[in-house]
């Protein structure tokens, strides 16, 4: 039979329904799926040295004997860190992975076995090692030593080789290709190659181009990094476009209301705040949904801007809501606009899980009534009997926090409202492009005035006792003070302090200070009574867990201190430490790291001392986790990149954006005879729901 791209494995030469089934428990059924099983890593056996004469950032291959294989833990979760140490005649190195490339992985490798090690060579801390080296066991049949070779995972006991020689059969075999999915003109602008070259080339790599391959820039993986990105970014743009088609409020007024709010600050607005109002105002006034994405770094100002643009849609007779997370947040937006707006006429509400069922019943009655004009909550404002007589605002606070499902349930309580979707864990530029690459962003890269810098010092459990007085110096200034804990009570299974514990331990330790407790396991008016007195200045230090990571705002609290820093991660650390550097006053965060600290938790609380910028932080954090673990779930379209690298890849990110951007805007329904394999290659990839927006 003639072999197509569709055709199952099973039936190419020398496969069978047993190997066949071995394949599909894989995942791959199809010889498209099998061609798109690309290498993990290449091997250029020229490349072979020996350990002594390595150098950072050679890119090398060398023979080596396992000496060792342990693991440590790393963070608050069962993540561990693997160190295979290996050794030739002229010394030993490091193989460090933070993450398992694939299970069972480290358990082939047992002391005394041959192994071949190929990888970047990096300096950490004064001394050479790999990260993720590709690590693979000597064949004693090892020949052809000018080769450049392509290591795949192995299935079960099928080697690499194995399979190489199965996928090489497989594109000598076939016979009918599909038309080529990327029009010339899109090939040539972006100097690409054609489909098919890029998968004969991608299994029979030149050794002559060793370099490119092994860092990933070779024009056959450029060709097939591009196109993983553009039909995300083609499904993304295609949904933006049916945004666009949409009818939403037209909010547009002259603004009196809004000129009130910008009299009555004690402080002028910040260009970048003034910048990015002005964007959602012209979303506001187009007659077509908002769908904009605000990130900024803490404090920057991000909660005035949303109330500026609910007070705008109350002028034009709309309401909004807006969603925060917790109910400590939530209670503190209510607060603040009750504050700011209620002068300027502008009515609020605040409905959240604890309210009481007389208080909810009025809060519903006005709402339904359009005597409120904006309402602040939590998951409370999704419930069923939550009723909008106009809502034509939706904002939604820490974004991060809240699935596609909440906004599919708001945009129900209106007619195709607006959305205003916020967050102070700053996106890197990448996952922006992706995960939220169906909303316009808007950055607020300009902190207000009298905000000061916070230093930031890590340090070890051995100098805890001089960071406990500093803290002491500070709260004779009459400055307050938080103390953040990993856990609220002890634990059988990990080894660390507790809120509970070291709260009692602190009060004996220092009875003439006011200590408060503050966890996730109080029960709400516990948690508000705390938390109000610590605004009072009644608690001098307050104990807590993360709980108080966002939406906490205490200007007088100018010290921070972490217990067990390494087990906190990069953004909730720089969450964390942005509860203070709030008021007048220099602030301080102080890292205190345990003795049994993995390096990824070195690496993270040293990072953390050389800048307050969310930004780098987030690009750093993205580039240790990986994409999927960074945004604590498998996002759509991120999980199913084969070789696209979030990280590595930007530039044929941006790329692959702006040609699906061009594609739509030159040919919306992709009728152009050039566009129809593109039309249903974009199908095949994303299904019916991708052509929906497009049709």
């Amino acid at each position: 039979m003639a072999l197509r791209l569709d055709s199952q494995i099973m039936y190419l030469k020398g496969v069978g329904p047993k190997l066949g089934d071995l394949f599909a428990r894989k995942g791959l059924k199809t010889l498209r799926d099998l061609f798109e099983f690309y290498p993990r890593a290449f091997e250029d056996q020229r490349a072979a040295r020996n350990i002594a004469s390595l150098k950072p950032n050679d890119i090398v291959s060398i023979k080596a004997t396992v000496v060792s294989v342990h693991s440590v833990n790393m963070g608050r979760s069962t993540r561990k860190m693997y160190d295979v140490v290996v050794r030739d005649a002229s010394g030993q190195i490091h193989c460090k992975y933070f993450r398992v490339p694939y299970k069972g992985y480290f358990e082939r490798f047992k002391p005394f076995s041959e192994v071949r090690v190929v990888g970047k060579v990096i300096e950490y801390r004064g001394r050479i090692e790999f990260h993720h080296p590709d690590i693979r066991d000597i064949d004693p049949d090892e020949e052809n030593q000018d080769a450049l070779i392509p290591l795949y995972t192995e299935i079960e006991g099928l080697a690499t080789a194995k399979i190489m020689k199965l996928v090489r059969a497989g594109l000598a075999q076939i016979e009918e290709w599909p038309e080529e999915a990327l029009p010339k003109w899109m090939r040539e602008k972006y100097n690409l190659k054609a489909r098919k070259d890029a998968l004969m080339e991608m299994h029979h790599p030149d050794p002559l181009r060793a370099h490119e391959y092994v860092e990933f820039k070779s024009a056959a993986q450029r060709r097939l990094i591009f196109e993983e990105f553009f039909w995300l970014e083609l499904f993304l743009a295609a949904k933006k476009s049916g945004f666009q088609k949409e009818s939403a409020p037209l909010i547009q007024n002259a603004g009196e209301k809004l000129a009130g709010l910008e009299k009555s600050l004690p402080f002028p607005l910040t260009g970048a705040q003034k910048r990015v109002f002005a964007e959602i105002k012209a979303d506001l006034e187009t007659g077509h949904p908002m769908h904009r994405l605000v990130q900024g770094d803490v404090g920057s100002g991000k909660t005035l801007v949303s109330f500026m643009a609910a007070v705008y849609a109350a002028e034009s007779g709309f309401q909004s809501c807006l969603m925060a997370p917790t109910e400590i947040l939530a209670e503190q937006h209510y607060k603040n606009a009750c504050k700011i707006l209620e002068p300027l006429g502008v009515r609020v509400s605040l409905l959240v899980g604890k309210t009481k069922a007389a208080d909810r019943r009025e809060v519903l009655a006005d709402l339904e009534a359009g005597n409120c004009d904006l309402i602040i909550g939590t998951h409370a404002l999704i419930e069923a009997d939550v009723q909008f007589k106009n809502l034509g605002l939706a904002i939604i606070d820490e974004q991060h926090r809240f699935g596609v499902e909440q906004r599919g349930i708001l945009k129900t309580k209106g007619n195709s409202p607006h959305f205003l979707v916020m967050t102070a864990t700053p996106i890197p530029r990448t996952l922006a492009m992706t995960v939220y690459g169906d909303l316009d962003v808007s950055i607020i890269d300009e902190m207000p005035p009298g905000r000061s810098p916070i230093q930031t010092r890590a340090i070890f459990e051995n100098k805890r006792a001089q960071a406990l007085q500093f803290m002491l110096e500070q709260l004779q200034k009459g400055r307050q003070a938080y103390f953040v804990y990993p856990l609220v009570e002890e634990s059988e299974k990990i080894d660390l302090k507790n809120a509970v514990e070291e709260f009692e331990k602190l009060k004996a330790q220092f009875p003439k200070v006011t200590f408060g407790l503050l966890h996730g396991k109080m029960k709400p008016d516990e948690k508000d009574a705390v938390m109000n007195q610590f605004r009072r200045h009644e608690i001098q230090v307050l104990v807590s867990t993360t709980v108080i990571e966002v939406g906490v705002d205490v200007p007088n609290a100018n010290i921070m201190i972490i217990e067990h820093a390494e087990r906190f991660g990069l953004s909730q650390l720089h969450q964390l430490r942005g509860r203070v550097g709030r008021g007048e006053h220099k602030s301080f965060c102080i890292l205190i790291m345990g003795y049994a600290v993995s390096e990824e938790g070195k690496m993270r609380t040293e990072f953390m001392e050389k800048t307050t910028d969310g930004f780098k932080i987030s690009e750093f954090d993205l580039e240790m986790r990986g994409p999927g673990e960074f945004m604590g779930t498998r996002q759509s379209g991120l999980a199913g990149f084969k070789m696209a690298n979030l990280v590595r890849d930007m530039e044929l990110l941006q790329m692959a954006r702006e040609a699906a951007f061009e594609v739509l805007k030159k040919d919306p329904s992709l009728v152009w005879p050039d566009n129809r394999p593109m039309k249903q290659e974009l199908l095949r990839e994303h299904g019916p729901a991708a052509l929906a927006s497009i049709a």
